[in-house]
């Protein structure tokens, strides 16, 4: 398997300071709309990049959810592994990928919890089966095996069905992330990518190109 020389030229489309807007939620929905439209498989799936205080990093794919000027809203197990991280270190950045377009986008910034109502809005907006597994997987801790989740979920599933309801779980809940860094990445022919990178300096958005 030749994996080294596995390679694509990008040449779709070209990025300038010029084009951007002044504001870097507008640019995230401009770009988000036309990989909407180019329909990318998985267009809201984003890596998210955690790390303890003694900087051990670990990355997983999660979804966005919402998304407006106060920053970018994700929903999980409080008591997972990036939960955990995040109550130690709240640092920690999102990194799209639509290849379709040929373009990346990287957030940075601080993470948060987002308010009980906000949370409770967007589970009960859940599938059944979806907040049934809420309450299924006590999420990054380890299971004996598959059955154990598939009877469980059997179980709990019966029991909220008699009770006509699935509240949402206290240990399940939206995070955002409020970015002082976002860096949107361009693919170019000879590898020459467009980056242009806006960071936060307190009320004003410094833009700027990075070499590539």
């Amino acid at each position: 398997m030749d994996i080294a020389s596995i390679r694509k030229e990008y040449k779709l489309k070209s990025l300038s300071e010029k084009e951007v807007t002044s504001d870097p939620f507008d640019q995230f929905g401009i770009w988000f709309k036309e990989a909407i439209e180019a329909e990318t498989l998985e267009v809201n799936a984003m890596i998210l990049s955690t790390s303890t205080i003694n900087a051990k990093p670990s990355g997983r794919v999660v979804l966005l959810k919402d998304f407006d000027q106060n920053g970018f809203v994700f929903f999980t197990n409080y008591g997972s592994q990036k939960g955990a991280e995040l109550l130690e270190n709240p640092h920690a950045s999102l990194t799209f990928f639509w290849p379709q377009l040929e373009r990346q986008v990287r957030i940075e910034g601080i993470v948060e919890k987002v308010s009980e109502s906000e949370s409770k809005e967007y589970f009960n907006s859940r599938p059944f089966e979806s907040k049934v597994g809420a309450w299924v997987s006590a999420q990054s801790s380890i299971i004996n095996s598959r059955e154990e989740l598939e009877n469980k979920f059997a179980t709990l599933a019966e029991e909220f069905k008699q009770k006509g309801e699935v509240s949402k779980p206290d240990f399940w809940g939206g995070y955002r992330l409020k970015p002082s860094f976002v860096e949107f990445w361009q693919g170019r022919p000879s590898r020459l990518h467009d980056r242009i990178c806006y960071e936060s300096k307190g009320n004003v958005w410094e833009i700027f190109r990075l070499a590539p």
